[in-house]
């Protein structure tokens, strides 16, 4: 499972990354070129982010229900 989204300041990275590490589990956001840890701020800004991104959390469904809940003003799915 994965959405995608887009991210459009420094402030929505920090806000992404702040959604991210409030979850226990491993949340991978790529370009489908290159896959980072979602977690972390510094990784995140090794992708393009003025492009659209795509979120693959390994979770179950009920948590990538809530985890695209909880990003969604940077949801495009």
């Amino acid at each position: 499972m994965e959405f995608r989204i887009q991210l459009h300041s420094v402030q929505d990275v920090e806000e992404f990354v702040s959604i991210a590490t409030r979850r226990a589990f491993p949340v991978i956001v790529t370009n489908h070129q290159h896959q980072v840890n979602g977690k972390n701020f510094m990784e995140m800004f090794s992708l393009d982010v003025s492009q659209p991104l795509w979120v693959r959390p390994e979770c179950d469904e009920a948590e990538y229900h809530l985890l695209k809940w909880d990003a969604g003003r940077f949801t495009l799915d």
